[in-house]
């Protein structure tokens, strides 16, 4: 593997060559970059023949397709013959190849590089991929990089880091990272990683199993993309995506096992796949799994029967035919998987996000739990929704006739109904941020809420109102002041003084 005196100067040569996520975006071109997006190369190779230290990067380590060593050299001065003394590139007569990847990577920290192994499957070539297969950047690992919360903290910890994406993005707000993995060569591209973008002194990248290697240690964050993949014990495994357990065992063991690593009021966040039984609803099974010292909020995204979810997989494994897998054993493969689910009373997969914060101590009944099925347009990055929601929560349990509110910048509110008509049929309050939730509400409620500036009490509001509808004061308040709570946990309201 590529040794840690490698990563100073070849980070020293990308930054030469602006080799950076922006700079590459603009070489290629969008109609190029989204070609790339799905894996295919032709439009990017007809943007990068300019032999210029940027196009050659991108050619050797994005499309790879293979540079001459003059182009070469001068894009990696000094380092060709060390990279691939490293096994990082191959030479044959004249030119130069790539056998590890390395990506420019945009965060809101700044600029990054991640090296992994190659990407598969460009231009539909077929390609499979070792049990030890290191994943580099993708879609699973932007999500949970957008999900995990980015306060500053103390301690972080970054479970089955592969890699080392997530290391690096909690390095820029932790004091100490700790990384671990059971992948020889993800701990290996991790360390390098850490090196490549000079914050190997902040992460420490640690060999074992699960929360093995940090026993006894607490942490004020954990973020996990874990393997996942739920699939039957068939003898092969990749290690990047398959934990070894059945089902989904080895998310329901990190929700379990987490609050005993983290901090009071700290925080673990998985990204994960979960079973739906075919007779019980998602939200009641994964309710048994939430620790007692947890506030926690479950977001399912999205579902995929189980067909749609064994052609998923084996098409990311290079097993499907119109990547040149064997059409027999495609089909072998498919019907074991299949048949082990429904074996398994598997009605669906769910996929999504677990947020626990440890509340060491909380009252009986005072933990915040919301299993939330929501599959729609969200604002990335997510986390601060998600940081705001336990507060909400317990600002809503808490509301009285005495507290004041505001109502959050962003909501807006839609009426509908038939031209001419003196009130509206319906009125909806929308979120423009975070979730962006949007909720029916009657003109009682959107009339108090859209008086909620902070200066009077929401009881004043209320009675207001009421007397302007000609109804009770005392019976509105009894009715509305539960749904302007759930407006308060929602985030369409807010305390004043928060």
């Amino acid at each position: 593997m590529l040794p840690l005196s490698l990563a100073a100067p070849l980070r020293d040569a990308l930054l030469a060559a602006d080799f950076t996520y922006d700079a590459v975006s603009e070489l290629l071109g969008p109609e190029a970059h989204q070609a790339l997006s799905r894996n295919e190369t032709t439009p990017g190779r007809r943007r990068t023949t300019d032999g210029s230290p940027l196009a050659t990067l991108v050619r050797l380590f994005l499309l790879q397709t293979s540079v001459s060593v003059d182009e070469a050299e001068r894009a990696l001065p000094g380092l060709v013959d060390r990279l691939a003394n490293a096994g990082a590139l191959a030479q044959s007569v004249g030119e130069v190849a790539a056998r590890l990847d390395v990506r420019p990577y945009a965060s809101e920290e700044g600029d990054l590089w991640v090296v992994s192994d190659l990407t598969p499957g460009l231009d539909g070539i077929a390609t499979r991929v070792t049990g030890d297969y290191v994943l580099g950047i993708s879609p699973a690992s932007s999500s949970l990089a957008q999900l995990t919360l980015r306060h500053d903290v103390g301690t972080a910890l970054d479970l089955g880091t592969g890699c080392g994406v997530q290391a690096l993005h909690l390095a820029t707000h932790s004091d100490r990272v700790v990384a671990t993995d059971v992948n020889q060569r993800a701990l290996a591209m991790a360390r390098f990683n850490a090196a490549l973008n000079d914050v190997d002194d902040k992460i420490d990248v640690r060999d074992g199993s699960f929360f093995a290697p940090v026993a006894g240690e607490r942490f004020d964050l954990i973020a996990t993309n874990p393997p996942f993949v739920i699939s039957p014990a068939t003898g092969e495994r990749l290690v990047y995506r398959d934990s070894g357990l059945p089902g989904d065992q080895v998310v329901e063991h990190i929700v379990r096992t987490a609050p005993d690593h983290l901090t009071d009021g700290g925080w673990c966040q998985v990204l994960a796949n979960w079973v739906i039984d075919r007779d019980r609803p998602w939200d009641e099974r994964l309710a048994t799994w939430l620790p007692d010292e947890c506030d926690a909020l479950v977001v399912q995204r999205e579902v995929l029967d189980p067909a749609s979810y064994v052609e998923l997989w084996l098409k990311d494994a290079g097993h499907h035919p119109a990547t040149g897998g064997d059409p027999a054993s495609y089909a072998h493969r498919y019907d074991t998987w299949l048949s082990w689910l429904e074996e398994q009373g598997v009605g669906g997969i769910g996929f999504g996000w677990v947020n626990l914060r440890r509340r060491a101590g909380a009252a009986p009944g005072t933990l915040t739990r919301d299993l939330l099925e929501w599959p729609y347009d969200v604002e990335q990055p997510i986390a601060p929704a998600i940081g705001a929601w336990a507060d909400s929560a317990r600002a809503a349990g808490a509301l009285d006739a005495d507290t004041r509110l505001v109502i959050r910048e962003d909501v807006i509110q839609e009426t509908s109904g038939p031209v001419g008509a003196e009130d509206p049929a319906a009125i909806v309050l929308r979120q423009q941020r975070g979730f962006r939730r949007a909720r029916q509400v009657d003109t009682v409620v959107a009339a108090v809420a859209g008086a909620c500036d902070g200066e009077l009490p929401l009881g004043q509001l209320v009675d207001a109102v009421g007397h302007l509808l000609e109804r009770d004061p005392a019976s509105l308040r009894e009715v509305y002041l539960p749904e302007l709570a759930e407006l308060v946990a929602e985030g369409f309201l807010s305390p004043a003084d928060s």
